[in-house]
């Protein structure tokens, strides 16, 4: 019963890293499995299991508050399950002894992935075309992959990926990718059920991990409102990162210094990606806070010619209707006040990326 309960708290802090990053529920559940002693394929055979349930709960959520742009997931969704069955049929072949480091070594990397992505603004271009499959279906074909054989990845990998991109908005970046996780997450369940049998499936642990990520979705919306998610990934970075550390260097048969070595250099690397994700953090709110009040000014009717003058409006009774001059300037005027409403608009934008 308490190691239910346990589990349950695992996937309760999975949901809630989830929630407040929009990825991570595998990667974070995963880890914290291994670092139990629970096998790696049984591992991630039982997280995805669990995320069938929790992954359809936020695609509802999602879908229902316009998150959701059908056509990405189509296309990035079918390519994703083919990887992520290839993966799931890959991790149930090899034996235990190679498929924990094998599996580490995923995460350890995702997990060093999730420290830079943080520890820096995402700058996102707002100009470039639609998406196309020759990029979303190589993209979810490997996210998938990574994903069944790591234990997670599908989001770590996908969501940062269509961010830089530029060409959707955040909120339907993170929405389509929690959607398109469903079938991902489905289709590894199958690898696993073919490679493993229905022996490979803790199912308690599938329940508990189900349960607990059930409970913390309220929480998790409630809590991306109040802890900034800059900090919050890089931390969880880190711990990914030191948690596999000690599998690898098991793997490795390393001893004597190298450990204390490696946990001291990595410790460190951990500190000053805290530290960058801090100075981020701050950057983004004070750019936020700028373009709230440049837009707040702009709606309030304060928009002022170069000149400095107000903006001549057409039936001003101190205006001539047919004066050539004020027909000239005045499409000059509302161009120019319209580029400097847009700019505050542009600027927002790429803070929300």
């Amino acid at each position: 019963m308490r190691k239910l309960l346990v589990l349950a708290l695992v996937g309760l802090a999975a949901q809630l890293v989830d929630g407040a990053l929009g990825m991570a529920y595998g990667l974070t559940s995963s880890t914290l499995l291994l670092f139990a002693g629970v096998a790696p394929a049984a591992a991630s055979a039982s997280v995805h299991l669990a995320e069938i349930g929790t992954t359809l709960a936020a695609g509802v959520s999602h879908w229902r508050f316009g998150n959701v742009d059908w056509r990405v997931v189509g296309r990035i969704a079918l390519p994703g399950a083919v990887g992520a069955f290839a993966g799931a049929t890959f991790l149930s072949s090899i034996s235990t002894e190679s498929a924990a480091p094998w599996m580490a070594a995923i995460l350890f990397s995702l997990g060093a992935y999730l420290l830079v992505r943080f520890s820096r603004p995402l700058r996102a271009n707002r100009a470039a075309g639609r998406l196309r499959s020759r990029f979303l279906a190589p993209l979810g074909l490997f996210a998938g992959f990574v994903d069944a054989t790591g234990g997670g990845g599908w989001g770590p990998v996908a969501t940062p990926a269509l961010l830089v991109s530029g060409r959707m908005e955040p909120r339907k970046v993170i929405g389509s990718v929690d959607t398109s996780e469903f079938l991902v997450a489905g289709a590894a369940s199958i690898g696993f059920l073919i490679g493993l049998g229905s022996e490979g499936f803790l199912l308690p642990t599938v329940a508990a991990l189900l349960i607990g990520g059930l409970i913390a979705a309220p929480i998790a919306a409630w809590l991306v409102r109040i802890v900034p998610a800059q900090l919050l990934g890089a931390v969880i970075g880190g711990v990914i990162v030191l948690t596999n550390t000690r599998t690898l260097l098991r793997a490795g048969e390393l001893g004597g210094p190298v450990p204390a070595l490696a946990y001291t250099v990595l410790g460190a690397g951990w500190l000053v990606a805290l530290v960058l994700a801090t100075r981020a953090m701050r950057r983004t709110r004070r750019a936020r806070a700028t373009a709230e009040t440049t837009l707040a000014a702009q709606s309030a009717g304060d928009a002022v010619t170069p000149a400095g003058e107000p903006v001549t409006h057409a039936g001003d009774p101190a205006t001539p209707a047919g004066d050539p001059a004020t027909s000239a300037v005045r499409p000059v005027a509302a161009t120019a006040a319209a580029a400097t409403a847009e700019e505050p608009r542009r600027l927002a934008a790429a803070v929300e990326g």
